[in-house]
């Protein structure tokens, strides 16, 4: 998905880059209500817009927590994906300045990306319903990897060893992930993986201490 995604954003030629999943739907006005939005809100260089999800022709509801975030949005790129990438687009020069998608995850690409590019830009929400996401199908990524949080677990690792972080933003990342480490480990334990469990144990003893 990261190559995928990669060679797209290199072979494009455009100012802007959208992006859409295989699985995903744009709605008939999405491109021209963001154009309208990246003339209106010029400071940004990041729009997402709603979203609407469906499986086996119903519509799924949405949680509280699902709620799309705006502004400098790294503290809920930390808990979730906040951003479905198929609902953004993202001015070129940003990739420039926080890189590509990370080519060795095989799945959480989007939320490794989004805590990079949180902490150097704010998000502007389009309060439109314009991206559908079909959700159910036998190869989506979170039935190919069961235990997804093991990759968000790297993300944040990768980003605390980068000392790029302020102080409130290294707090924030040490805390949310011995918190994953803590539910991957009662994931392996339930599939008895010790030497994973040991792995993240070690880890949440390192950040402990930090």
């Amino acid at each position: 998905v990261s190559s995928a995604r990669n060679k797209g954003i290199n072979s494009s030629k455009g100012k802007y880059i959208c992006f859409l999943d295989s699985d995903d739907r744009f709605r008939v006005l999405k491109l021209e209500l963001t154009y309208n939005y990246i003339k209106n809100f010029p400071r940004y260089k990041i729009f997402h817009t709603e979203e609407l999800w469906y499986r086996n022709g119903s519509i799924l509801p949405h949680k509280v927590y699902h709620k799309k975030p705006e502004g400098w949005v790294f503290k809920e790129a930390l808990r979730l994906c906040c951003i479905s990438i198929s609902t953004v687009a993202i001015k070129r020069d940003v990739f420039a300045e926080v890189g590509f998608f990370d080519e060795n995850l095989p799945a959480c690409e989007d939320y490794d990306f989004w805590l990079r590019a949180s902490l150097k830009y704010p998000v502007k929400l389009i309060p439109h319903t314009l991206t559908i996401k079909e959700g159910g199908h036998p190869d989506q990524q979170s039935k190919r990897f069961p235990l997804m949080d093991r990759f968000r677990i790297y993300a944040i690792k990768k980003l605390l060893e980068s000392n790029s972080l302020t102080w409130w933003h290294k707090d924030l990342s040490i805390k949310e992930l011995i918190k994953k480490c803590q539910i991957y480990i009662k994931g392996a334990e339930k599939r008895n993986k010790k030497e994973e469990i040991n792995y993240y144990k070690e880890l949440i003893a390192k950040y402990s201490q930090t």
